[in-house]
Formats: structure tokens, sequence, C-alpha cells
């Protein structure tokens, strides 16, 4: 079950696209926007990810990280955002693998895949804003621009 809104978010650690590490509870103290996707190069996930990177603005203008999470491997991950010229953060969830979508009720354990669940969590670590949409189905952007304007 994916978590909710008020609920405190799971601390997870997970290697970006450069193998760095990337803890959410360091990031305390400002917004993070964690956007679990089910795979990398898949056009619904591609297609949502071009919207955030296009609209970014939206996300520095709260002062808000975006974090995007996939159990995708780094090099898979890295090549997808060097393709897409995303510049935030794409975190592979890959070993234990779903370890963080499982964490925040997003594991799709049949397929081995996040689901699409996004959530906005706080300068104190509790989740503001939570959506969970079914496989095919993109985010609409206008969520995010609700939930970050509500800060």
């Amino acid at each position: 079950m994916p978590l909710r809104v008020g609920d405190p978010a799971p601390d997870l650690t997970l290697p970006d696209t450069h193998g760095s590490p990337v803890t959410l509870s360091e990031l305390r103290g400002a917004p993070v926007v964690l956007v679990f996707v089910p795979f990398a190069f898949s056009g619904v996930c591609t297609g949502e990810l071009c919207e955030l990177r296009d609209n970014i603005e939206l996300f520095d203008s709260a002062g808000a990280r975006l974090l995007v999470v996939s159990c995708d491997p780094t090099y898979a991950l890295r090549a997808w955002a060097e393709q897409e010229g995303y510049g935030f953060d794409l975190l592979s969830d890959f070993w234990p693998h779903g370890q963080a979508a499982t964490a925040y009720g997003v594991f799709d354990t049949e397929r081995g895949r996040a689901v699409r669940g996004s959530f906005l969590v706080d300068a104190d670590g509790v989740i503001r804003w939570a959506v969970v949409n079914p496989p095919g189905q993109a985010r609409d952007l206008a969520g995010y621009r609700t939930a970050l304007a509500a800060l």
C-alpha cells in the first residue's frame, strides 16, 4: 500500500547515474519530490520526465529537489539522462531490487518494477502530497504544480 499524506517519508540511499549515493535524510531542510518510474527509455516514462525537464522551474522556484527513482541499473539511467538531457538526479533502485519502491508502497512484485508514484516530502521529512497512477497512465503536471504551490 502506498504511503499517504502525513506519513513520515522512509529514508533511502540510492546511487545516482555516476554511482554516488544520494540519501534522502541528508536533504532535509528543503522539499524533495520523489518520482518513481517503471522503466528507462519507455514511452510514457520518457514523456513524463521530458515534461518535468521542460518545467523544471516549478521545482526550482519552490526550492524543491527532484529525484527520479527507477529499478533500472545506473548505466541505463545514465544513458537515458544523457540522451534526454535530464538535469535532475536519476537514482537506481536496482539492488537490493526495488527496496526503495517497496518502502514507498509502489513496487510491483509481479513485474519487478516500480509503479508510477510521486511523493512530495517536506523539509521535515513528512509526505505532503502523493499520487499513484495505474500502468500506462502518465501523471499530470498540474498535480505537481498544485502540490508545490501549497508548500
